[in-house]
């Protein structure tokens, strides 16, 4: 099992104790999930475009295609939940609002937000409620933060090009699904993948990074991270010990250098007092 199946897998542990708890199963032999999560989980897509004339509801009501929040030069996060989710949905969007506190930047000026339900009974008025309560917690400006609901499938055709799957369970008339949120380009495509219900300020910001193609608002997360890098089997960013010695021997050979040109530099001043002493 690789990294990002583990960290899948965590996911929908989590995702099984709040969905699922009052559930009694028999006990399972490892590495096996119990029959409620089966085809359930994260398939990562990096590089794939997801399509941008999919349209979904509004909070206002009406419809509006996924590229209204691309091609702006701007990252979008995206993540897929439902609002009437009793437990799991509402980690991530805490998780999401704490780490978005913490990060330089404003949705809909250095980012984007997509927060789409995949629920298909749900309402643009849910939705509405959702992002009040969410906006009203982040208490910051947050013009490009936007909550959509189901648009004749498309929820779950969006889920299928992002690699998201879930099922709906009838006995607990809940959906199974993974904790997570994507990063995507301004152009649209899979950047990276953020598991869990908590999102460490340095890796959204990396993320975002890396996804917006090194824009000027960014430079000092570009500097960032050519310390760190992306590691699949921990699905988060960590210190790159090859690039610390790469620039540790960059530095040694600059000051060498450095040196180098201060000693010549004073041999040719001695050079020139001495002559100026025999004249």
């Amino acid at each position: 099992m690789n990294g990002t199946r583990i960290a899948t897998v965590a996911a929908l542990a989590f995702a099984s104790l709040a969905a699922f708890a009052d559930s009694p199963t028999p006990a399972l032999p490892p590495n096996v999930l119990p029959s409620q999560l089966e085809n359930v989980g994260i398939d990562e897509h990096l590089g794939r475009e997801i399509d941008l004339n999919l349209t979904f509801i509004a909070e206002d009501g009406y419809p509006v295609a996924l590229k209204q929040y691309f091609h702006q030069g701007r990252p979008v996060i995206l993540n897929l939940i439902y609002y009437s989710c009793p437990m799991l949905c509402n980690l991530i969007l805490n998780g999401e609002t704490e780490t978005l506190r913490e990060i330089p930047g404003m949705p809909g000026k250095e980012f984007e937000v997509v927060t789409i339900s995949i629920d298909p009974s749900e309402s643009f008025d849910l939705a509405r409620k959702k992002k009040a309560v969410y906006l009203s917690s982040y208490n910051r400006p947050a013009p490009g933060w936007h909550f959509l609901t189901d648009h004749e499938g498309n929820a779950k055709r969006l889920a299928g090009l992002v690699g998201f799957k879930y099922r709906y369970d009838e006995r607990q008339q809940q959906y199974a699904h993974a904790a997570a949120i994507m990063i995507l380009t301004p152009e649209g495509k899979m950047a990276r993948y953020l598991y869990g219900v908590r999102y460490p300020p340095r890796d959204v910001r990396f993320a975002l990074a890396e996804a917006s193609e090194g824009r000027s608002t960014l430079s000092v997360e570009k500097i960032l991270l050519f310390c760190y890098h992306y590691d699949p089997t921990t699905g988060s960013y960590v210190l790159f010990a090859t690039n610390f010695m790469r620039a540790g021997g960059a530095l040694t050979v600059f000051i060498i250098a450095f040196f180098l040109w201060r000693l010549f530099r004073e041999e040719r001043r001695r050079t020139a007092r001495w002559k100026e002493g025999l004249v």
